[in-house]
C-alpha cells in the first residue's frame, strides 16, 4: 500500500514538473540581470515584444524592465481592446511604460491582435517595417510555451525569437501553479491549445 502511494506520489510530482516546465520556457533563465555577449541567447535583441491578456499590467512591467536593462532597443505591445469602449490593451500597455519613464519614440503598439496567432500575425508586419530581426516575446508563464510556437511559425526563420516569461502573476506561480483550480484550469486549456496548433501545422 504504502509502494502504491509512493509511485502515486511521484507520477504526480512527475506530471506538475513536466507541465510546469514545458508550459515556461524560458530563454534568458542562464543569463545575468542584463545582456552579455558571452552567450548567443544572453546578447540584446532589436525589440521587446509584450502581447496582452491574463495579467497584461505584470507582463508590461516584465517587458519594461527588459527595455531598461538594455535587453531590446524598442517596445512592441500587442493586443486588442478588451472592452470595445475603451482603449485598446496595447494602448493600457503604452500607458504604463510612458508612465515608467520609456520614450514614446521607443514604443510601438499593434492594437487589433484578439487572440495569440493574430497578436503573431499583426506584430509580423511591424517587424518587417522596422528591420527587426530578433526580439525577446514576453507574456505569462502558462502561455508563453504556445505564444513563442506561434510568433516562430510566422517569422519564417526570418526572425529571431526567445522567450522570457514573467515568473509569476495574478494568475499563475511558475512553482506553485497545481496549487489552485485556476492553475489547472490554465495548463489544461494551452496543453489543448497547443495539440490544435500542431495539428494545423501539420495539414
Amino acid at each position: 500500500m504504502r509502494l502504491t502511494i509512493l509511485a502515486i506520489v511521484l507520477l504526480l510530482a512527475g506530471l506538475i514538473g513536466g507541465i510546469g516546465f514545458y508550459l515556461h520556457v524560458d530563454d534568458l533563465a542562464e543569463c545575468e540581470v542584463r545582456p552579455t555577449v558571452q552567450k548567443s541567447t544572453c546578447q540584446p535583441a532589436d525589440a521587446v515584444v509584450a502581447i496582452s491578456g491574463g495579467d497584461t499590467a505584470a507582463r508590461t512591467r516584465e517587458a519594461v524592465e527588459l527595455y531598461k536593462n538594455g535587453w531590446g532597443a524598442k517596445l512592441i505591445f500587442s493586443g486588442a481592446a478588451q472592452d470595445k469602449s475603451g482603449p485598446s490593451n496595447a494602448e493600457a500597455m503604452r500607458r504604463i511604460a510612458l508612465s515608467s519613464g520609456v520614450p514614446n519614440g521607443d514604443i510601438i503598439t499593434e492594437e487589433y491582435g484578439s487572440t495569440t496567432k493574430e497578436n503573431a500575425e499583426n506584430t509580423q508586419s511591424i517587424l518587417t517595417e522596422n528591420d527587426i530581426q530578433s526580439v525577446i516575446l514576453v507574456t505569462s508563464g502558462y502561455h508563453q510555451r504556445r505564444a513563442g510556437l506561434e510568433f516562430s511559425a510566422r517569422s519564417s526563420g526570418n526572425i529571431s525569437v526567445r522567450n522570457h516569461p514573467v515568473r509569476s502573476d495574478n494568475q499563475w506561480s511558475t512553482t506553485w501553479w497545481w496549487l489552485t483550480p485556476t492553475g489547472w484550469y490554465l495548463a489544461v486549456s494551452e496543453l489543448v491549445k497547443i495539440s490544435i496548433f500542431y495539428i494545423g501545422a501539420s495539414r
